[in-house]
């Protein structure tokens, strides 16, 4: 690595984690003045406060990594091409792909901090915040509200429920299906289910159970019946931004367990799945556009490009949102939604290696 290498890494990395601080520093005085009064309504002292924010922090960080990359990039860029210093390393002989190099180490090691982060040890961080928030935010809104429950528990398995409360662990007009190819072996109903803590079990109330073979069907009924389902209440519990809080390892057999049931709302998971994979790759697309709109030096200094450089921000930040939605909504695939900001703004960032004057 070269004198000139280390000098653009070390102030590429420097501005990166000083915007990185001013960012965080706003957005938490911002958070912090909204939720003020709901913090006192709950009677939250200052370390229930400051546990919060600490893991709000590296969150919130995480998600405006890739932005804040691409503003470190026209910043310190732009600092460069006006005092002339980008001009003396490329009449130096070094190529402009050779000056990309310490902008591409950089962008790649905060990359890979960002992924490993992502992947296994903010989820963990965001379990504790988001039992936080449920706590105290979002209260009266942990109802199951789902009628017409229907998942698929095992191969043959299939489960309904009219409609569940988990305030009393307590389910209605319960019914669990054998089958096996296109028939029906066994059917199990139940007017009520209820959950017992002591023996982890399931209480089934008035149930029946039919035993169908070929010419044949047995019917047994009663009044209650303990029996051991293979899920459990926590399947009713609120499913609060709960894809936040898996690691990539959960995420990805959570996902499994999902299409195996056939449940709705898969796409949420997906989309975060599909997210902590473009978002590294974010990162070294935006770093490469930075140094393209930053790298000539301009009349008006680095204003403009820097000006620049948070328009662009907001359109990524804007467009990528705007797929998000559509993919989580069902209307796009989510591995598209995901990568479609990262391959348009790939094709920019070409478009304009290959036309910008430099």
């Amino acid at each position: 690595m070269k004198l000139f290498d280390r000098y653009v890494l070390k102030k590429f990395l420097s501005a990166f984690f000083f915007v990185v601080l001013i960012i965080l520093l706003v957005i938490v005085i911002i958070d912090m003045a909204e939720k003020t009064e709901k913090f006192a309504r709950n009677n939250l002292g200052a370390m229930d406060v400051m546990g919060y924010y600490l893991n709000f922090i590296p969150w919130i960080a995480n998600q405006l990594t890739p932005i804040i990359a691409f503003i470190s990039t026209v910043f310190v860029t732009a600092k460069l091409a006006g005092h002339t210093e980008i001009i003396a390393i490329l009449s130096s002989g070094v190529s402009f792909q050779r000056f990309l190099l310490p902008y591409f180490l950089g962008a790649l090691l905060i990359a890979g901090l960002s992924f490993s982060l992502n992947g296994w040890v903010i989820p963990k961080s965001n379990k504790e915040r988001l039992a936080f928030e449920q706590q105290y935010f979002n209260k009266g809104k942990s109802n199951f509200s789902k009628r017409d429950f229907h998942i698929q528990v095992s191969p043959k398995v299939y489960l309904y429920m009219r409609n569940y409360d988990n305030q009393s662990l307590t389910g209605y007009r319960f019914t669990l299906e054998e089958i096996v190819g296109k028939k029906m072996t066994q059917k199990l109903f139940a007017n009520k289910i209820v959950w017992n803590d002591s023996t982890e079990l399931w209480t089934l109330k008035d149930w029946q159970l039919r035993l169908i073979n070929d010419s044949t069907e047995i019917v047994t009924t009663g009044e209650s019946l303990d029996t051991l389902l293979a899920i459990g209440p926590d399947e009713f519990a609120n499913k609060y931004r709960e894809y936040d809080a898996m690691t990539l390892t959960e995420l990805n057999e959570h996902i499994d367990v999902l299409k195996m049931r056939g449940v709705d709302g898969i796409e949420f998971y997906e989309v975060e799945r599909y997210l902590r994979f473009a978002s590294p790759f974010a990162i070294l697309i935006l770093t490469f556009m930075g140094v393209i709109v930053s790298s000539r030096k301009t009349r008006g200094g680095a204003g403009f490009q820097i000006a620049l450089g948070f328009l662009l921000s907001f359109i990524f930040l804007l467009f990528f949102m705007m797929t998000k939605t559509i993919a989580e909504a069902g209307s796009m695939p989510p591995l598209l939604a995901v990568w479609v900001p990262n391959i348009v703004f790939g094709v920019i960032s070409i478009v304009l290696y290959k036309t910008v004057p430099r």
